[in-house]
């Protein structure tokens, strides 16, 4: 069993940046992958990206690309995701999630969620 918690959450202005963390306990393989979802009211959780946890690749799609960054500790057990350049569109809940499979963009492919943390962006 994995069990993550989000924090780093808050309210930005618009240009500014945010470092969210997540904590994991319970056992990591190599072969697990960290993803990164948002989801803003009425909107479905979307991929913000991801993180292989033994290789360290990362994914991101085109929305955040060069803005947001990921990476993990694996001796802490630790997973960030840096955003930078943040835009109004970028308030959402965000949550960091394992996948045992391995690396995967679509939320129904990750088997453990931490409960989220706010982010807010003013214009």
């Amino acid at each position: 069993q994995v069990q993550l918690i989000e924090s780093g959450g808050g309210a930005v202005q618009a240009g500014g940046s945010l470092k969210l963390s997540c904590a994991i306990s319970g056992r990591m393989f190599s072969s697990f992958a960290v993803g990164w979802f948002r989801q803003a009211p009425g909107m479905v959780r979307e991929f913000v990206g991801g993180i292989r946890w033994g290789y360290g690749t990362t994914y991101y799609p085109n929305s955040v690309k060069g803005r947001f960054t990921v990476s993990r500790d694996m001796a802490k057990k630790t997973a960030a995701l840096q955003m930078n350049s943040l835009i109004a569109e970028d308030t959402a809940v965000y949550y960091c999630a394992v996948n045992r499979n391995g690396m995967a963009t679509t939320a129904k492919d990750y088997d453990y969620w931490g409960r989220g943390t706010q982010v807010t962006v003013s214009s």
